[in-house]
């Protein structure tokens, strides 16, 4: 047990990233969380008890492999762990930010429920991507071939973009379809800067263009070009244009003066 890597959750307490003192935060609008050092992420990823049935996983809408990258965390894997992380993710930079852990990976780790406090994954999977961006392992997508296919997307949200990248990497020609003056839908202009940085997004779409997806920005699909002009020019169209209707709050005292 003197050379285990994992399993400390019995010895090493669950720690998060600091935040930011409130006087700083009010300043601006970045993220409440700092990032963590190399030191702690490889110490948080080392709580993890490598379950044979990884209840973290299976909890997963993705199916992340997270006991592997954290194991290749802990061991100081890093490029590893990234490769293995964005196997099963798109956006593993973003997922590490603002995805509901508490309900899902982290809620259902099985030392959480033995009560020794979940494993950070959230933290620790947000960590391992902003590594591999500073590092230059996160490349364009070169595909092995390029096919003649061409798929419009309509939307450029989350689902817009996953399905760009998946198809770019199988030599699709892709061009998306974008009303606004970023992509990025709902993770550009929904979710507020503190717990997501625009910057962080387009990263990531800057990546896309490099790996050859085409974006047309202010266009309004049915003003500015025609549904049948987009179907005409492409094989396919893929509609991703998600929700931007607020839903009204159902509270007492909604609609006072």
């Amino acid at each position: 047990m003197a050379g285990q890597r994992m399993l400390k959750f019995v010895s090493v307490e669950r720690d998060m990233p600091e935040k930011r003192p409130p006087d700083l935060r009010r300043e601006d609008f970045g993220e409440i969380y700092r990032e963590f050092a190399d030191a702690k992420a490889a110490e948080q990823s080392s709580r993890c008890s490598q379950c044979g049935v990884p209840y973290c996983q299976s909890h997963c809408p993705l199916h992340n492999n997270i006991p592997d990258w954290l194991r290749l965390t802990a061991e100081g894997r890093l490029q590893e762990a990234y490769e293995i992380s964005q196997a099963t993710n798109t956006f593993p930079e973003i997922c590490g930010r603002i995805c509901p852990q508490d309900r899902l990976c982290e809620g259902n780790c099985v030392i959480e429920q033995s009560g020794h406090g979940t494993v950070t994954i959230g933290a620790v999977e947000k960590y391992i991507t902003d590594t591999a961006m500073e590092e230059g392992w996160v490349k364009p997508i070169r595909p092995e071939f390029e096919r003649g296919e061409s798929v419009a997307i309509i939307g450029s949200g989350p689902g817009g973009l996953a399905a760009a990248d998946m198809l770019r990497r199988a030599g699709v020609q892709v061009t998306v379809y974008e009303r606004h003056d970023r992509a990025g839908g709902l993770m550009t202009y929904g979710i507020p800067g503190f717990k997501l940085e625009k910057d962080v997004v387009m990263k990531r779409i800057a990546q896309l263009e490099d790996g050859g997806v085409e974006f047309v920005l202010n266009c309004n699909v049915g003003t500015d070009i025609a549904f049948d002009a987009i179907r005409g020019k492409h094989d396919a169209v893929l509609i991703a244009t998600g929700v931007y209707k607020s839903r009204d709050l159902q509270a007492p005292g909604v609609g006072a003066s």
